[in-house]
């Protein structure tokens, strides 16, 4: 009788904490950012506004390491237009973690450009923040740091 007390109890203590997950959470989500996220970095290197569009939120806030925030239209823009012009995008030390229907995206970018027809490098730390809209991972906000030296 103790054993089976124990046993029915352990059950309820699974069970309850099982209770407590967000909705939606789990493998696939994560599985599901990850790949949003690398759309994102191909959009930006071969920019169409049909991917772009597709991938980042109405309401995107994207942060640059140098201060300049950036709206949804403001950022495709530059893109398209060439003021920001990846030519290669290396992403490492990514995570993912998923929270209900939000996601924290953080790695190290490193990139190669020609903004404005200057090439440059990038080293910056990254900062995404998606969020599920409509069954779709769209980018919300974006940060950019630069690491310490």
């Amino acid at each position: 009788m103790f054993r089976k007390l124990c046993l029915v109890a352990a059950a309820a203590v699974m069970f309850s904490g099982c209770a407590g997950l967000p909705a939606g959470h789990g493998a696939s989500d994560t599985a599901a950012v990850t790949a949003a996220a690398e759309k994102l970095r191909v959009a930006m290197v071969d920019p169409t506004r049909e991917a772009l569009s597709a991938l980042v939120a109405d309401d995107l806030s994207y942060g640059h390491s140098g201060g300049k925030i950036d709206t949804k239209a403001s950022f495709i823009a530059d893109l398209l237009d060439g003021k920001s012009d990846f030519v290669t995008i290396a992403i490492s030390e990514q995570t993912v973690k998923v929270l209900g229907d939000a996601a924290i995206v953080r790695h190290t970018l490193i990139a190669d450009t020609m903004d404005a027809g200057k090439p440059g490098k990038v080293n910056i730390k990254i900062l995404h923040v998606w969020q599920k809209q409509g069954g779709q991972w769209k980018l919300l906000a974006r940060q950019a740091v630069r690491p310490p030296v």
